[in-house]
């Protein structure tokens, strides 16, 4: 079984684990956006200022996921309508395409659903885009449903949501 050899653990953001799996993920999702290679500047760029800071107690949480102890992805959730509230915003969901298709992405949402309730969350919503077809289809196949849209954004297509 697959599963057994994932584990997560809540990390500060600026770990070297953590720093790699976000640089990865802004350089995966922004490459696919930009239909090239996103440079180191760009990649740079992105993560100034993007609010990650946010992503600790009592304001949500980031994760780091393991495949048999390498870092292999990354999942963040963000308590919205302040501290007291009952929406979260899963964000940041990634993993290394070396470690697709080894039920770590599932599991990982299960962490960071189970993270949001613990932060007194009882909805689940995130955004996304309509080229992140991957993503789609695991937020549906682990029952987020479209929802109206709860913020705007330039890279914000769809929105779900999930009772907790």
């Amino acid at each position: 079984m697959a599963r057994m050899t994932w584990t997560f653990s809540t990390e500060r953001v600026d770990t070297p684990d953590a720093s790699a799996l976000r640089r990865d993920y802004y350089d995966d999702v922004a490459s696919r956006y930009w239909k090239r290679p996103a440079t180191e500047a760009e990649i740079d760029e992105g993560l100034t200022n993007d609010g990650v800071e946010l992503l600790t107690p009592p304001t949500g949480q980031f994760f780091v996921a393991r495949y048999e102890g390498k870092a292999a992805g990354c999942g963040g959730v963000l308590m919205l309508d302040g501290e007291r509230g009952e929406r979260a915003e899963l964000t940041r969901v990634f993993l290394r395409h070396a470690f697709r298709g080894l039920g770590g992405a599932g599991a990982l949402l299960g962490e960071l659903e189970d993270a949001a309730r613990g932060l007194g969350a009882r909805r689940m919503v995130l955004n996304t885009r309509l080229d992140l077809v991957e993503a789609r289809a695991l937020y549906t196949r682990h029952g987020y449903e479209e929802i109206p849209a709860y913020c705007t954004g330039p890279y914000m297509d769809i929105w779900y949501g999930k009772q907790l």
